[in-house]
């Protein structure tokens, strides 16, 4: 009988010792991503689309509820399908959009629309909700919010557009607005839905990345400068606008 303990013994001690590995793994596992949580700035207060509620119409393109820069009367009806979080889209900024300003949009030729594409992640919806906070107030001073938005861009791959970044960030940089206005409506995620239309209308148009561009109704192909410019060039000598 004592040998049979004995036996039984070892037994339950060869299987404890897996089994406590096995325990020490999980932990760390979730200490490390716990604590990369932490430092991305976590989740709170960042819904996804399944949980922005209400009606909405992702069908056509609605011009008049978009950010705008330039004559109405331009023939090019300029489309940017962008994320406030894509380092594409910065580079884009800081590259052409001065150039494109002067070319296009100074000399009567384009108007330029701003249509929120925020598909980075849950941060990249508060950061378009804080757009459309301002653009709400003031068009012009969206544009302001854009350029110094893209000039504060954080890593991609982290979570930095929190609701407390986006009040900071207004407070601190964005003048001439009604701040407390603009720090309520962001609290109470009143431009949640009309992003979340954003993405679905250019979802429907085939755009799958930033930034995308679209001239007169129609998506381009690629991003380059050079092909938006041919495509708004092409619309001066065509009596088509939308």
């Amino acid at each position: 009988m004592a040998k049979s303990k004995v036996k039984q013994t070892k037994k339950s001690s060869g299987f404890a010792v897996p089994v406590i590995v096995i325990c020490v793994m999980v932990l760390a596992v979730s200490v490390v991503f716990l604590t990369r949580t932490k430092a991305a700035g976590g989740l709170d207060g960042l819904p996804n689309y399944t949980e922005i509620r209400g009606d909405y119409d992702a069908n056509g393109l609605k011009y008049e509820k978009q950010p705008h820069l330039g004559s109405t009367t331009a023939k090019a009806k300029v489309i940017e399908f962008a994320d406030f979080k894509c380092p594409a889209c910065k580079k884009w900024k800081e590259t052409y959009f001065e150039q494109f300003k002067q070319e296009f949009i100074d000399t009567g030729k384009a108007e330029l629309f701003f249509i929120n594409f925020a598909f980075i992640d849950r941060d990249s919806i508060m950061a378009a909700s804080a757009g459309e906070a301002v653009f709400a107030l003031d068009n012009d001073k969206f544009w302001e919010f854009m350029s110094k938005l893209y000039d504060h861009q954080g890593d991609e791959t982290k979570i930095w557009a929190t609701p407390q970044f986006m009040l900071n960030f207004v407070k601190d940089n964005i003048s001439g607005i009604d701040y407390e206005r603009f720090a309520k409506d962001l609290q109470a995620r009143t431009y949640m839905l009309p992003v979340k239309e954003d993405f679905k209308t250019a979802g429907n148009y085939g755009v799958n990345g930033t930034p995308k561009f679209m001239v007169n109704g129609q998506l381009l192909p690629g991003s380059s400068y050079e092909e938006l410019a041919a495509a708004i060039e092409a619309a001066q000598a065509s009596n088509v606008t939308e």
